[in-house]
């Protein structure tokens, strides 16, 4: 089954998300954007995934679905998810660090 990018933001600025964004569109990369202040549901996920609010948070999902495509690798009690791959999840992370978690699950090219 097809996959895609499915992108939990907030309206809020956010030099992560600033960043981010910028890559996504220079390179091309199709995304579809939830935004976490508008949309309760897409929140409440986001928390349950992180014990936080963290933006962005890149997930591969299935093509018609918001949720990972297989659950993302636990954080430690106390860890944040500031820049760790977490295997279908990713938040806060580098250009460098997208770029390569994208083209692991043939997002980008």
């Amino acid at each position: 089954m097809a996959r895609r990018l499915v992108v939990y933001t907030r309206t809020t600025q956010c030099p992560y998300w600033d960043r981010s964004k910028l890559f996504l569109d220079a390179n091309k990369v199709p995304y579809h954007m939830l935004n976490i202040e508008m949309d309760p549901a897409a929140a409440q996920r986001l928390q349950h995934w992180l014990g936080s609010l963290t933006v962005p948070t890149m997930v591969i999902a299935e093509e018609n679905s918001l949720e990972p495509f297989y659950p993302p690798a636990p954080l430690a009690d106390d860890q944040s998810a500031h820049g760790v791959d977490r295997g279908t999840m990713f938040s806060e992370p580098s250009d460098r660090r997208l770029e390569i978690f994208l083209r692991r699950h043939g997002i980008m090219k």
